[in-house]
């Protein structure tokens, strides 16, 4: 054990907190980066890898939060999307075109 590691683990100790690595905390400390949507390539950086490949890999676990927030994202873009599909539902294609959309 480094002097490090010694020195952490006599003060997790001494704060009655529960035994863990130094590696777990820079693990949280990136997985919560990217939660909060920083840059995966300022994470990289952080970390010291090599490439971004191997920040993605590695926090890939991550990025299925960070999709569906992108999709809620883009969803608030078309807020009215439900609103014109109700308007346009029972006409074909060519009388939509033709006519214009429903006046409301």
């Amino acid at each position: 054990m480094t002097y490090l590691s010694f020195t952490f683990h006599r003060g997790l100790e001494r704060a009655g907190l529960p035994r863990l690595r130094i590696h777990d905390l820079r693990h949280t400390a990136a997985t919560h980066l990217l939660n909060k949507h920083v840059h995966p390539k300022v994470v990289q950086e952080l970390l010291g890898h090599s490439t971004i490949a191997i920040t993605l890999d590695t926090y890939s676990h991550v990025m299925p939060v960070l999709a569906k927030e992108a999709s809620a994202q883009m969803s608030s873009l078309f807020p009215n999307r439900g609103t014109a599909q109700a308007q346009t539902r029972g006409r074909s294609r060519a009388a939509y075109a033709t006519s214009g959309p429903v006046a409301k």
